[in-house]
């Protein structure tokens, strides 16, 4: 449904924030993966029809969505990174307003608002003024004003940033809930949202796609490349010097490393290292290494 092509954007000055982008994404969750600067933000605003680029397209349901955008902006929920919201309105009115601005009217609204607020965990909050609001629960606002109208595209940039533990996972749900017969594009660096989603996966560097698989394929190639091994504080800093680390646990008989292999080689590089199961972080570090 949603048909990536060539896209590319350079700002004034000369910075590229993306460059000849090109993906199928099909109905499901995409997890777009991929550090500070990668350029997830500006594909995301670019698809959702906020910037224009300077080369290519998209297309959504086989239509132009750059020459023509008002057919997307119908089946469109958007929540950007820096979302704001009007202070004095309270979360229902705020919801009411944009539910209107979105064609919808009536006891529908009244319904579609009351089940929105009970989803992201708000009904008991739901008159107060968004003023005082927390930083997630202002989050949860925005979750929410993305799934008015029923959307077919749904868009989230870092959408779990400031949510509790508990949130995050009643999020990940919802996600996974929604994604039916929907194409739901979920920008985040936060790894373990998009595994416990995520159908399919981008990976983005320096404004460019450099993986797209699903995450059984990543993981796949990261078999027999991830090790850990149990090392002395005090060679700690020589470890991290020698081989990249994706994860270390300081425990009673010493620093417990987890890395992947340097390189595009396949061995263990520690003394007394065994291999272990890689995991989607691992998988990811190793996708980035490879594309450095």
């Amino acid at each position: 449904m949603l048909s990536i092509q060539s896209l590319g954007k350079r700002y004034p000055g000369g910075t590229v924030g993306l460059a000849d982008f090109s993906l199928e994404v099909r109905e499901g969750v995409l997890g777009l993966l991929g550090p500070n600067g990668a350029g997830k933000t500006t594909l995301l605003s670019i698809l959702a029809t906020v910037t224009k680029p300077t080369s290519g397209t998209f297309l959504w349901s086989g239509r132009d969505a750059v020459a023509d955008p008002l057919p997307l902006r119908r089946e469109l929920g958007y929540l950007p990174q820096d979302f704001g919201v009007y202070e004095r309105l309270t979360a229902r009115e705020f919801l009411l307003y944009l539910g209107r601005l979105k064609g919808l009217s009536g006891a529908d609204l009244d319904r579609r608002v009351r089940e929105l607020l009970e989803l992201v965990n708000l009904h008991g909050a739901a008159n107060r003024r968004l003023g005082g609001y927390s930083g997630g629960m202002r989050q949860r606002v925005g979750i929410a004003q993305a799934l008015l109208g029923d959307p077919k595209l749904v868009i989230v940039d870092e959408p779990t940033v400031g949510l509790d533990p508990e949130e995050r996972v009643r999020f990940r749900n919802l996600l996974a809930e929604i994604a039916q017969k929907r194409v739901v594009v979920l920008s985040t660096h936060i790894v373990s949202d998009v595994e416990a989603v995520a159908t399919e996966i981008a990976v983005m560097r320096q404004g460019r796609l450099v993986a797209h698989a699903t995450p059984e394929s990543l993981l796949a190639r990261a078999a027999g490349r991830v090790f850990r091994a149990v090392i002395s504080s005090d060679r700690l800093a020589e470890a991290q010097r020698t081989v990249h680390v994706s994860n270390l646990i300081r425990r009673a008989d010493g620093v417990h490393v987890r890395y992947v292999a340097n390189g595009g080689g396949s061995g263990a590089a520690l003394p007394g290292s065994t291999a272990v199961e890689p995991d989607l972080e691992d998988a990811y570090l190793l996708t980035n290494l490879e594309a450095a």
